[in-house]
């Protein structure tokens, strides 16, 4: 027992020995790292439990929060139909902007690898968009680009493909004015084609002079070479892709002209009517719950992304 005994104190003193050396040594590094640790835990952590709270509650910023379970969560998914047509605003815009987005960053990512002059250039020009084009000054311009008046009518007229009377205006009618932000978002497809661009760098040459060897065609070559070692680059841009068009607000709030929606509530994304809902008309509770619906929908989204992966991602 005595021994016994001896040995854990022994062992105590060592792991405190072991703690006070570790401190001593990172002392210095926690220092420094004191300003983002208050941060993440000031403005991302307590935000985000705090919200979680307010979901369950009748909050207007004005009032202390009064809790009413589920009901938020109960009106959301059963008794707001504006919440059913923000949902499947967002999915037409998801589904159709993301495959198109990505596939003009991987064709582009194509011509840029075949070792032109002044590629460094051309990567440089082409990611621009992605910088500019979430602005709220692109997004004006787009505004007047598809207008009636706009750039567009005005290149169709030229072409002969209609007159000034029958012209319409691209971004009122709601036929079309999604269309206009899915285009808006795939001209930003600068991120994607980088990242593109250097998981082609990372593919063997041997494989494409093994595959010109046996005198396979470039077609066959994409299919069988470039495309499958390329999957896991696919999959990654596909899932930030797919999380930030979730996401999508400062474009469809400028074009859509703010509060309606655009026509017909055809540029109604959830995350512009959460915003309506919380910070016009001050329904943070309900606000907070439409926040947590969303993170869910794409936890589930991309846990779908993720299972389906492992039929069509080979690393």
């Amino acid at each position: 027992m005595r021994i016994n005994r001896r040995l854990f104190h022994i062992r105590d003193i060592t792991q405190k020995s072991k703690s006070r050396y570790l401190w001593d040594r990172n002392k210095y590094g926690y220092l420094f790292l004191l300003p983002w640790l208050v941060g993440i835990f000031a403005f991302t952590f307590y935000p985000i439990i705090s919200s979680l709270y307010y979901s369950f509650t009748n909050y207007n910023l004005f009032t202390d929060p009064d809790w009413i379970g589920l009901k938020n969560y109960k009106n959301i998914l059963f008794e707001n139909a504006r919440v059913v047509k923000a949902l499947k605003v967002t999915g037409v815009y998801v589904l159709l902007d993301v495959p198109l987005q990505l596939l003009t960053a991987l064709a582009l990512a194509l011509l840029l690898n075949k070792g032109i002059r002044g590629l460094p250039f051309f990567r440089a020009m082409f990611y621009i968009p992605s910088l500019l084009g979430g602005s709220v000054a692109i997004s004006v311009l787009w505004r007047q680009i598809f207008g009636q008046a706009g750039a567009i009518n005005k290149i169709l007229i030229e072409l002969g493909l209609t007159t000034a009377t029958e012209a319409i205006s691209w971004v009122s009618n709601p036929n079309t004015s999604i269309y206009t932000l899915i285009i808006l978002h795939m001209w930003q497809f600068g991120s994607p084609m980088i990242i593109y661009l250097a998981g082609l760098k990372q593919i063997p040459q041997e494989l494409y002079e093994s595959a010109a060897i046996d005198g396979a065609r470039k077609w066959k070559t994409f299919l069988h070479i470039t495309l499958p070692l390329l999957t896991p680059i696919i999959f990654f841009n596909l899932i930030m892709q797919v999380i930030s068009a979730f996401q999508a607000f400062t474009p469809a709030f400028i074009i859509g002209g703010g509060r309606g929606g655009g026509p017909l509530d055809s540029l109604l994304f959830y995350t512009l009517y959460l915003y309506f809902v919380g910070f016009t008309e001050f329904r943070m509770g309900y606000a907070s719950a439409m926040a947590w619906l969303l993170l869910i929908i794409i936890v589930i989204v991309t846990g779908l992304l993720f299972v389906s992966s492992r039929k069509w991602v080979h690393y």
